[in-house]
């Protein structure tokens, strides 16, 4: 399986040196050269593990890495790090089934991945015999920068530098970055939004003067984003999971659809479960959850992408994005792999900020649903689920869970739905407490404590006593100087 670029460039990549160099030289992002099918029967899910089903997955994609090479990534990866015994429960609550993605360290989905993402990074560059320091530089919407983090810390030849909005993510997401421990790892808050931070670190990878600045002191740039295609294969395992976690309570039967419900702001985490469809997962519609950002609702709705827009600061931030990278990915395949015309898209992206696909990617997006909701709707979701079922969510799964109720009332579709449930309540404690009726407190740590009073549900450890750690990441920057804060984290 060769790696290549989304813009067309016919430099191919193994999956070693696609993850170790996170972004192709053309700006685009790399992509499997088609799409593997699944390595067994539908039938034979039936009573596979967590780990059985990530081996598959990633020998699959990443064929260049060894037998021994992917059992020891994963073997590494998932382990009692996770709370959960089975790795990622799926829970039946109200009218679908939840994918608890949440139970590694940092309390939320990214986990699945920056579980994983390190060793496979270390295993590449043991088999490329690269001698650099690899810095992994990240631009965070909350959860992804702790995951890197946690992942990445004190790993060997690496340093990891994050980036993320100033007043842009809640108060238990800014501690977890900011208290970090590791002597390789470095925290930036920038005034701007995600997008802002998003935009920053592509310009730094895309600046071939600055590359050679770095490989002058022997460092060599990487990424920890779902555009690192390292992170973005990991995902597509739990999809195939969740599908076999369906038989094995006889919901389903080998064949049977599933419709699968995510919410999502850089389209990769929906991407992960496009791949888990193409690979032969039988997915009857993709369903897109947006909250007011809805940048890519109205594409999906449209087939115009315009962030000609107001940008909002909400309550599920993890969505506070409009400028969904992976979904050029997406638009890739669905162009039957037509490099030139992608190009063409995000060069209009970029000069002004808007683009309209094509008729064959218009067709292609018909196996999508796209819905949004805002921060009222949001909170009563989280109330009434609470109150009717006694299942507690976090506000990114509860817009996925109002975009779902939508759909049915829209279609009538009663297919067996998956909702990708992507973050513990506790990481958004003050949102919860209020949504199920509890006094808010000025202090988010106190909402949290308030929370696991009222519900009883286990506080992660990771977001135990996280008030009391030492604070180690104090930086504060504006969005033009995040050059030169990478400079001074690698002196």
């Amino acid at each position: 399986m060769r790696y290549r670029s989304t813009r067309g460039n016919n430099d191919f990549k193994s999956a070693a040196q696609a993850v170790i160099q996170g972004i192709a030289k053309d700006k685009g992002l790399f992509v499997p050269e088609n799409i593997p099918s699944l390595p067994f029967a539908l039938d034979e899910l039936k009573g596979k593990n967590y780990q059985e089903v990530a081996f598959a997955v990633l020998k699959s994609f990443f064929t260049d890495y060894s037998e021994e090479e992917i059992h020891c990534c994963i073997n590494g990866a998932y382990d009692k790090k996770f709370e959960a015994s089975d790795i990622v429960p799926v829970v039946k609550a109200g009218h679908a089934y939840f994918l608890e993605l949440y139970h590694g360290k940092t309390a939320a989905f990214k986990d699945m991945a920056l579980s994983i993402l390190p060793y496979l990074m270390t295993a590449a560059m043991n088999k490329e015999k690269e001698d650099k320091k690899i810095v992994i530089l990240t631009a965070t919407s909350g959860d992804t920068g702790k995951a890197a983090l946690e992942g990445f810390a004190d790993v060997p030849n690496t340093e990891i530098i994050v980036f993320y909005p100033n007043e842009g993510v809640s108060q238990v997401q800014e501690r977890q970055m900011t208290t970090q421990e590791g002597k390789n790892t470095h925290v930036f808050a920038i005034h701007g939004n995600f997008d802002d931070a998003q935009t920053g670190v592509k310009s730094i990878f895309n600046d071939s003067e600055f590359s050679d600045e770095l490989a002058k002191q022997g460092c060599k740039l990487s990424s920890a984003n779902s555009i690192n295609i390292g992170r973005l294969v990991p995902q597509v395992a739990y999809y195939v999971y969740a599908y076999g976690k369906l038989l094995d309570k006889e919901e389903i039967q080998p064949g049977d659809k599933i419709n699968i419900v995510v919410p999502t702001g850089n389209f990769g985490n929906i991407l992960a479960a496009y791949y888990a469809r193409q690979m032969g997962i039988p997915v009857g519609k993709l369903i897109c959850a947006s909250n007011e950002n809805k940048v890519l609702t109205d594409f999906i709705n449209t087939r115009i992408y315009d962030i000609k827009r107001k940008f909002y600061l909400t309550n599920s931030p993890s969505m506070d994005i409009l400028i969904s990278s992976n979904l050029e990915r997406l638009l890739y395949h669905l162009s039957g792999n037509n490099g030139e015309e992608i190009s063409e898209l995000m060069d209009s992206l970029d000069k002004n900020k808007e683009y309209k696909v094509r008729d064959r990617i218009k067709n292609g997006l018909e196996g999508f649903w796209a819905g949004f909701s805002n921060m009222e709707e949001t909170n009563s979701t989280i109330g009434k689920m609470y109150s009717e079922n006694g299942y507690l969510m976090d506000t990114h799964t509860a817009v996925a869970y109002k975009v779902y109720e939508d759909y049915k009332e829209s279609t009538n579709d009663e297919t067996v739905t998956v909702i990708a449930s992507t973050a513990s309540a506790y990481k958004f404690a003050d949102s919860v407490a209020a949504s199920i009726g509890l006094p808010l407190a000025e202090d988010g740590f106190a909402n949290l404590r308030a929370l696991h009073q009222e519900t009883g549900v286990k506080i992660p450890t990771g977001l135990k006593n996280l008030e009391d750690k030492e604070i180690r990441h104090k930086g504060v920057l504006d969005k033009d100087d995040m050059k030169a804060a990478v400079r001074q984290a690698l002196k």
